[in-house]
């Protein structure tokens, strides 16, 4: 992910409404994030914990979303729908975003499953374990970081 300012990140949301974007708060870290080892940036409101948000890069341009995570955890361990990771003891947590534009104004929304903490992208950059004789670990890891982008990528398209 390329880095990105404050301005240009609340200047970013489509399914969020002028004051929701004014009141959000950057990552404590944010001054020290690595952009390089991320896929996403994606954190949740200190002063909200139930509400979350996460900007991606799509198309060239960086997209952000607001979304809600639900009130009750999965009962069961769920896979990430996001870096498929299962293997890693990570929680993962239903998230619901309202859909931009009049359908998002019509309580239209959609949902994902993704790691608790956002932390797919330091997900996919572990080397995954040797599978078979001759596995290429190293390839492996590529092909979940393009496929952490295109999942990501494609529920912020879905948004609209």
């Amino acid at each position: 992910m390329r880095p990105i300012d404050e301005r240009a990140i609340r200047a970013s949301f489509r399914n969020a409404s002028r004051k929701e974007v004014s009141s959000l708060t950057l990552p404590a870290d944010f001054a020290e994030l690595d952009f390089d080892r991320l896929d996403y940036l994606g954190w949740y409101d200190p002063k909200m914990p139930r509400r979350a948000y996460v900007v991606a890069e799509v198309d060239g341009e960086p997209m952000g979303v607001l979304l809600q995570r639900a009130e009750q955890r999965t009962a069961r361990r769920a896979q990430c729908s996001w870096c498929d990771d299962v293997t890693l003891r990570n929680d993962v947590q239903f998230f619901a975003a309202r859909k931009a534009g009049s359908a998002g104004r019509n309580g239209d929304t959609i949902g994902t499953l993704v790691c608790a903490n956002f932390g797919c992208s330091a997900n996919v950059r572990k080397l995954p374990p040797l599978a078979y004789e001759g596995y290429d670990r190293e390839l492996a890891r590529e092909l979940r970081m393009l496929r952490l982008g295109e999942h990501v990528t494609a529920f912020l398209r879905e948004l609209g």
